[in-house]
């Protein structure tokens, strides 16, 4: 009885063990049922705030597809843009957070807007600029292009991020923002802009030709070995101009200062042009070999005198000023510019010489003040030439100014036999006979036939003369060709015997330059100006010429006496006319 009373007391404990086990997997359960029904309740009260959502949702889709629909109903109105806003966080206390959407700054009406930019669009596809087209809500729909017309301003100064200083109407100045493609461009002092005046936008650079035309930056390719019979003149301006180039500190330390101008002064024709381009090829050359390259930049101005002048009042002076800001441009680098004035007497005469007008009283001034005005002109050196350097005005010519004045002088006969050889080469087809007189050596050739020519042309025999002058005492000259002759007269000489040469190849079939071609050309060209001398103010044409010292008061051309005895012209200066103007010179 006892084991059965303990086997029945250890299967109670075992199923009170087991009751106890599941009344707490119960519990758990329990538990467990309660959090899922939590779950459900948070899933659908979820549930019910994602269809309140998606309906929200739906509701703003529809709201904007009108609007985007809307966006497209005309009519638009037009703007340019002045500004572009990203979008970005505004800082805090200074904007509001509205005021960070992407934007646009544009001009409409005459006011300035910060208006929104469709969504269709891209920020990246407007410029400042451009117009554009706004709806009703003053919203960007559409990017256009640039305003083709505007008020035409010149560029004064150039300033910091995209800005110059322009100069419109009545000399008005303002400054201006660089807008379109000018961005991408260099602006330089003088150049034509297109103004919208109402935004205050340089849109693009036009184009003129009225300055382009007088300005030349040429960089010349004429080197002093390309002249020839100009040796002491040459000489003379490589030490005012190469010499500050080459050895500044030398210079600095003896105290002295570069030139600031060269007045080249002399007869036409005698190479004046030739040697301002060679000293702006020189000085390239000399620049490249201090710096160690192999080029260097020079910068030619060659200014046509006559063209600067303008019926405008300011106009001439306003175009020197530009060209001195040009040069003064072109020379911040350290490259060497050389500003040259050919027939520099027709821009700057004498003040109160003027018959009609006195335009020179200010564009006279207006030269002085840039040549030694307040701004420095370094690396830049005024070159004048003038056949009539006595009508410049003094002021000009004085040292500190111009103080270089060279006299480019009719050639001599070593001077001309130089010039025939820049002309007359080995490389020329010359005549069989003429080589077999000199056993087939063309460089022999070629110098006897420079040696006859000159000979010819500087003889002094009757068959030579030229002109008779009688002196305001009475004496009297005999003048010869050789007296009026230049550098162009022997190129012209050469190019006519040329062209004797190709007459002869195409009438006789023989090939070559001939002695008698070069003869028979000298002889042409000096008939050619038979007509030339100016027998009604001889005073004037000998000053032209280069004929100066006693002042001449009757002309007489011989070589018409010559041909038709008693045809002569002439004309003595009381006769003439104190009206009349200098006429053709040779």
């Amino acid at each position: 009885m006892a084991s059965d009373d303990n086997a029945m007391q250890e299967r109670n404990e075992r199923l009170e063990s087991r009751l106890a086990l599941n009344e707490r997997q119960l519990n758990v359960l329990r538990e467990k049922n309660r959090n899922l029904d939590r779950q459900l309740a948070a899933a659908g009260g979820n549930n019910q705030r994602m269809v309140a959502m998606l309906e929200r949702t739906r509701d703003e889709i529809i709201t904007l597809k009108a609007a985007l629909e809307k966006d497209g109903d005309t009519p638009f109105s037009y703007g340019t843009i002045v500004g572009l806003s990203p979008r970005h966080h505004p800082e805090p206390g200074r904007a509001i957070a509205s005021t960070g959407a992407a934007g646009a700054d544009v001009i409409q009406g005459g006011r300035k807007l910060r208006v929104a930019i469709s969504p269709l669009l891209d920020i990246d596809n407007l410029q400042l600029g451009q117009e554009v087209l706004l709806n009703e809500s003053l919203t960007i729909v559409a990017g256009l292009g640039f305003e083709a017309a505007g008020e035409l301003v010149s560029v004064k100064e150039v300033l910091d991020d995209h800005r110059v200083v322009a100069v419109g109407r009545a000399d008005e100045q303002r400054i201006v923002r660089l807008a379109g493609g000018l961005l991408r461009e260099t602006v330089r002092v003088g150049d034509s802009l297109s103004l919208d005046s109402r935004t205050g936008l340089a849109i693009e650079r036009v184009h003129l030709s009225d300055m382009q035309s007088l300005v030349l930056e040429e960089v010349p390719d004429i080197a002093y070995t390309d002249i020839g019979g100009l040796g002491p003149q040459i000489e003379q301006i490589r030490d005012a101009v190469e010499l500050p180039f080459l050895h500044p500190d030398l210079y600095r330390e003896h105290g002295l200062k570069a030139p600031k101008g060269i007045l080249l002064y002399g007869p036409p024709g005698c190479g004046k042009t030739l040697i301002a381009k060679a000293v702006a090829h020189s000085l390239a050359e000399r620049v490249a070999q201090i710096r160690g390259t192999d080029t260097a930049r020079s910068y030619f101005l060659n200014i046509k005198g006559p063209e600067l002048l303008d019926k405008y009042v300011g106009e001439t002076e306003r175009h020197i000023r530009l060209i001195f800001a040009r040069a003064r441009e072109k020379a911040t680098d350290g490259s060497p510019v050389v500003v040259f004035f050919d027939e520099m007497d027709s821009l700057f005469r004498t003040r109160g010489t003027g018959v009609s007008s006195d335009v020179e009283t200010t564009i006279v001034p207006q030269l002085l003040s840039e040549i030694d005005g307040v701004e420095q002109l370094d690396n830049v050196i005024v070159i004048g030439a003038s056949n009539r350097e006595d009508m410049i005005d003094p002021a000009i010519l004085r040292p500190g100014r111009l103080d270089v004045k060279i006299k480019v002088k009719r050639p001599d006969a070593e001077g001309a036999a130089e010039i025939f050889a820049k002309y007359l080469t080995t490389d020329l087809p010359l005549h069989e006979v003429d080589l077999a007189e000199h056993g087939g050596n063309a460089r022999a050739t070629v110098d006897a036939m420079i040696r006859t020519a000159v000979e010819h042309m500087y003889g002094t025999g009757p068959e030579n003369e030229f002109l008779e002058v009688t002196y305001a005492n009475g004496e009297t000259e005999v003048l010869y060709f050789k007296d009026f002759n230049s550098g162009a007269v022997i190129r012209n000489v050469v190019d006519r015997a040329k062209k004797s040469a190709i007459k002869e190849l195409l009438t006789t079939g023989m090939r070559g330059l001939r002695m008698e071609h070069l003869l028979t050309a000298v002889v042409d060209e000096f008939h050619e100006h038979e007509d030339m001398p100016n027998t009604t103010n001889p005073d004037d044409w000998a000053r032209i010429s280069g004929k100066k010292g006693e002042r001449i008061t009757y002309i007489r051309t011989i070589i018409q006496d010559k041909e038709h005895p008693g045809s002569g012209r002439s004309l003595s200066t009381a006769e003439a006319s104190p009206s009349h103007e200098t006429g053709q010179y040779l």
